[in-house]
């Protein structure tokens, strides 16, 4: 390779954001390496502005015949001069100067890590504008803004220490590099370039971008969107995120509450990234049919689809059928078709029921019967005429929600259920003990006491 790295100024000689200590990672994901497969082209002239991963780097490298990279770190502009071919950057944004221009400028992690502690003073307008001074007068520009009040602010706290991680340090004295508060203030950021700008609602973070989508609505989007966000806090949580995601959607907040945006100006692009991320056609999950029967105690409506739901699962290929779980079958009326890739599940359609019960427990969703996940499964699988044989390949024992929200909310319901029990259970004895004050009782009883006497005795001979 022929690259040569060179030295602006303030570089961070004991830092890395490709492999921090105690910080994020660069940027990656499919989306984004979905995203610059769809916008570069081979003759462009690119310039990637931040730390980005080898992996992203070396697509890009591979899509153009010349890309240059800016980066702050030391250490990774040594690496990255190994990657590609053209010039690297050490520095920080504002000592980047030059007349150099780029028919691509890549900003995909945002502005924040442009600098480092030796720029005293610059805002994120200031940092676009310099960004924006590379472009050519038909350049493109990708760029990157987090949310300032994400989905991820419902899910979990941040629970950083009370004395900042290194990362967590303002990397400017005067200024703030962090995007603005919200999409309105954005746009009116990008000024001029807003006009021409597509908006992608990232998830389920920056740092590895599994969706980007256009128009975050429909249960099948809701649904893809909350099994990346669920992987990603897979941990205890403020609320239950698949749960969250799909209400927000709903909702129509699905764009507002993104983790990040992209902002792509000057390219038409496809309206998904990946491309096949969001399954095509109508219905939606048969694990949100089932948890809408449970919740409304629809005993009729679980007959109706559990029945079927096992008699298409027996009808599959063993392949298919491993993947085949409520959480990854769209139902359209009365037929089934697979959402994606699926988690792999042996044992059959008795094993899917009770991957059903364990996330319906996980959620928080009601339960009309009660028991443990044995138990609960047994219960399902009777309706199509199966057995539970043997213990199950899930955890027997009884689980509690994953949200703390939920958490709460089924110890509420719970009390209600217990307190509702326990004044029927004092009506019962009010209206027992008044059968027994009761004249016709206390004649029959009367009358039927040696009766009872003389059959016992008679059974003892």
């Amino acid at each position: 390779m022929t690259t040569s790295l060179l030295m602006v100024g303030a570089e961070m000689l004991n830092w890395s954001d490709l492999r921090p200590s105690d910080g994020r990672p660069a940027t990656g994901g499919p989306a984004t390496a979905a995203l610059l497969d769809a916008t570069l082209r081979p003759t462009d002239k690119v310039l990637v502005a931040g730390p980005h991963s080898l992996q992203l780097l070396d697509l890009i490298a591979t899509k153009v015949t010349t890309v240059d990279v800016l980066v702050r770190s030391a250490p990774d502009a040594e690496q990255i001069a190994r990657v590609v071919s053209g010039r690297v950057y050490c520095g920080a944004l504002d000592r980047f100067t030059g007349t150099d221009l780029y028919d691509v400028v890549v900003a995909l992690d945002g502005l924040p890590r442009l600098v480092g502690p030796d720029t005293p003073s610059m805002s994120w307008t200031d940092a676009l504008a310099l960004l924006k001074a590379r472009m050519a007068p038909r350049g493109r520009l990708l760029l990157a803004a987090e949310n300032a009040f994400g989905i991820e602010r419902l899910i979990q706290p941040d629970v950083t220490a009370a004395v900042p991680r290194n990362a967590d340090w303002p990397s400017v004295v005067d200024g703030a590099l962090a995007a603005p508060i919200g999409l309105a203030a954005i746009r009116t950021a990008l000024g001029a370039l807003a006009a021409g700008t597509t908006l992608y609602c990232a998830y389920p973070d920056l740092v590895s971008a599994d969706l980007a989508l256009l128009d975050p609505t429909g249960p099948l989007t809701a649904a893809a969107i909350a099994r990346s966000v669920a992987a990603r806090y897979s941990g205890p949580t403020l609320m239950d995120p698949y749960r969250l995601i799909q209400d927000a959607v709903a909702a129509g907040l699905g764009r507002e509450l993104a983790p990040v945006w992209y902002f792509v100006v000057g390219d038409k692009t496809p309206e998904t990234l990946p491309g096949k991320a969001i399954p095509t056609g109508n219905g939606v999950l048969l694990e949100e049919q089932l948890l809408a029967a449970l919740k409304l105690d629809d005993q009729a409506a679980l007959r109706r689809a559990v029945p079927a739901y096992v008699t298409w699962v027996h009808s599959l290929d063993p392949e298919s059928a491993a993947i085949a779980s409520p959480d990854n079958v769209i139902a359209d009326g009365t037929k089934y078709r697979l959402f994606g890739s699926g988690v792999v599940v042996s044992g059959g359609a008795v094993e899917h029921l009770a991957r059903f019960v364990r996330r319906a427990q996980e959620a928080g969703s009601r339960q009309p019967w009660s028991g443990d996940t044995q138990a609960l499964t047994a219960r399902l699988a009777s309706m199509a005429g199966l057995e539970v044989e043997g213990e199950l390949t899930v955890a027997l024992d009884n689980l509690r929600p994953q949200g703390q929200a939920e958490q709460l909310a089924t110890i509420a319901r719970l009390s209600q259920e217990l307190a509702d029990a326990g004044e029927q259970a004092t009506w019962f004895e009010s209206q027992l003990d008044g059968i027994r004050r009761s004249r016709p009782y206390r004649i029959g009883h009367a009358v039927l006491n040696p009766a009872r006497v003389i059959v016992k005795r008679l059974r003892r001979l």
